[in-house]
């Protein structure tokens, strides 16, 4: 398991807001690269805001002009083993698998560049709220080292040819062009980034936390089985979400026309 240490909020700056957390990269001179240490400084926090009962939302942030521009060139360079490598990208694909099963839903906002593992980390968030200003770009083509992984979670956010294209050619696209194919779910004033993202937060974080927990669960696992598979599985899902105490309350305040009163659970 990954353990804190001194240096880890070097990397990783968290500031808990109610129900809403708030991971901020904050390696700015890095342009927020994914080292190795930066990524364990996020699995870190995902892994203890998991264990967290009181937070129901999660916004990724950064400091600095890129929001993040993907693996550290530098890093990956130094290291000449097929281990270490190996190592690293496993790494890498630890951190994306920890955001998509995460119990909260988490929040990209992003300003600035987001490019390869970068990217990919925009498309592993539940949802993404970009300035109007941002871009993004899969670019490893250009330097002779494929967007491997990050055409993973590409390709399962947008349709193949604009993954391809994105995949093959290294261009960046601007929000605009990743809001119309599926990459980030709204696109903003750069002036109001932070706060339209921090209102969408709170407005999931305003409902019951087993709910969100158990459908943002069901949504991963449905999605990748044949269609009969999904249905019966999520049919399974709601019967046993029907049990539930929040269930419970939540029909009966809509039929009794009140504001439910979520325990989360």
């Amino acid at each position: 398991m990954i353990q804190k240490d001194e240096n880890t909020e070097k990397y990783i700056v968290r500031e808990d807001s109610g129900a809403v957390s708030i991971l901020t990269l904050n390696q700015s001179r890095q342009r927020n690269a994914l080292s190795s240490k930066m990524m364990s400084a996020l699995i870190f926090e995902l892994n203890d805001i998991s264990e967290s009962p009181n937070i129901r939302t999660v916004i990724l942030a950064a400091n600095g002009p890129v929001f993040c521009a993907g693996h550290d060139l530098k890093e990956l360079k130094s290291i000449s083993s097929c281990e270490a490598h190996a190592a690293l990208f496993a790494q890498c694909s630890e951190l994306m698998m920890r955001i998509v099963t995460l119990p909260q839903p988490v929040i990209a906002r992003i300003h600035g560049m987001a490019t390869a593992a970068g990217c990919q980390l925009v498309a592993s968030c539940d949802l993404a709220v970009a300035s109007e200003t941002a871009k993004f770009a899969t670019p490893g083509v250009n330097i002779g080292l494929f967007c491997s992984t990050p055409m993973v979670a590409l390709s399962r956010n947008i349709a193949r040819k604009h993954a391809m294209r994105m995949l093959l050619t290294g261009d960046p696209i601007s929000a605009e062009q990743a809001w119309q194919m599926g990459l980030v779910s709204d696109v903003v004033a750069e002036d109001d980034l932070e706060s339209a993202t921090h209102a969408l937060a709170l407005r999931i974080a305003e409902k019951s936390g087993s709910t969100v927990k158990i459908g943002k669960e069901a949504f991963y696992r449905q999605i990748e089985m044949p269609l009969a598979d999904a249905y019966d599985y999520a049919a399974s899902v709601m019967t046993t979400n029907m049990q539930t105490r929040d269930a419970d309350e939540g029909i009966g305040a809509f039929i009794e026309k009140r504001h439910p009163t979520w325990r989360h659970e």
